[in-house]
């Protein structure tokens, strides 16, 4: 039996996409929107699993049944965004049957020669997992309508100068609003992340008490999103709406912390306190620590004395 990364394709042309799915050609090679608010596209005549080269943001009205994103699988949830970036795996679909929404897939040379071809990159939910989709509320589904609605029209209509300037000023105020709708997210759970700041506090606690940096380094990032099942993108953002820190912030106000008591109430070298700590070298744990305190371990220790 072959594996299933085996079974994954590569599809890098989006006319390719419009042929497996038996569809005319979209009226430009590098974007496409696919509008199944009305009518219904047999989605399982795309591979079952596949990674493309462009970008996709899908804003789910109805779907009955279940698609691969990312590592697992979503399901049905009326009024969500799911958003996917170049080389990552998406797929086919079960129970695939009476879906409504909208596919916005783009090229990343549509984007060439203009800031949102870098600022694009800034956007984390691009890289969140299944289980952290937008989900909208009604004025915000409204809100999103209205942008697919222009995006339809300007490719549907005929080509003109202006018309790519129009859809990436779309594009990019659609990611405008996705950023707001996830911070209104963050803030209408509040409860969640509230006890997400806990868990993380607890989790570096306890690494730093069970002497883990010496062993395995300082923590990461992905080490505390693994521990918590979220993704890095999206758990730096969350803590970012409770506390105005990201998740590595967190991490280094920690260990500025466990620095400073190990500083302040044992001997040990400089040296032995970064080893303590995770750093592999005394010097990394120096700049960071005068960068965050504006004194060094040196004169911090002194000023005890």
């Amino acid at each position: 039996m072959k594996s299933e990364a085996q079974k994954i394709v590569k599809l890098d042309s989006i006319p390719e996409i419009h042929r497996m799915l038996g569809i005319p050609g979209p009226n430009h090679p590098l974007i496409s929107l696919l509008d199944v608010t009305k009518t219904e596209l047999d989605l399982r005549r795309l591979p079952a699993s596949y990674v493309t080269g462009f970008y996709k943001i899908t804003f789910i009205t109805k779907l009955v049944g279940k698609f691969r994103y990312g590592q697992g699988y979503y399901d049905f949830d009326e009024g969500s965004m799911l958003f996917t970036a170049p080389n990552q795996i998406v797929g086919n679909v079960e129970r695939y049957t009476d879906n409504r929404g909208y596919s916005l897939i783009f090229h990343e040379d549509f984007l060439q020669g203009h800031p949102l071809a870098t600022k694009i990159k800034q956007y984390g939910f691009f890289s969140y997992d299944t289980n952290e989709a937008l989900h909208l509320a009604d004025k915000e589904r409204e809100t999103m309508h209205a942008i697919y609605a222009i995006i339809q029209e300007e490719l549907n209509g005929r080509i003109d100068d202006f018309s790519h300037e129009v859809i990436l000023a779309q594009i990019e105020l659609l990611l405008s609003y996705s950023k707001r709708f996830y911070k209104r997210q963050f803030l209408t759970r509040q409860v969640v992340t509230t006890d997400l700041l806990q868990q993380v506090e607890g989790l570096l606690n306890t690494y730093f008490e069970e002497g883990k940096p010496a062993i395995h380094g300082i923590p990461t990032v992905q080490h505390l999103a693994g521990q918590l099942h979220y993704t890095p993108n999206y758990l730096s953002d969350m803590l970012r709406s409770l506390t105005g820190l990201n998740a590595q912030q967190h991490i280094h106000q920690k260990l500025i912390e466990r620095s400073k008591a190990l500083l302040s109430t044992t001997n040990l070298t400089i040296g032995e306190v970064a080893y303590e700590l995770g750093f592999e070298h005394p010097q990394s744990f120096s700049r960071l620590f005068k960068l965050k305190t504006r004194l060094s371990p040196v004169e911090f220790r002194s000023s005890f004395n």
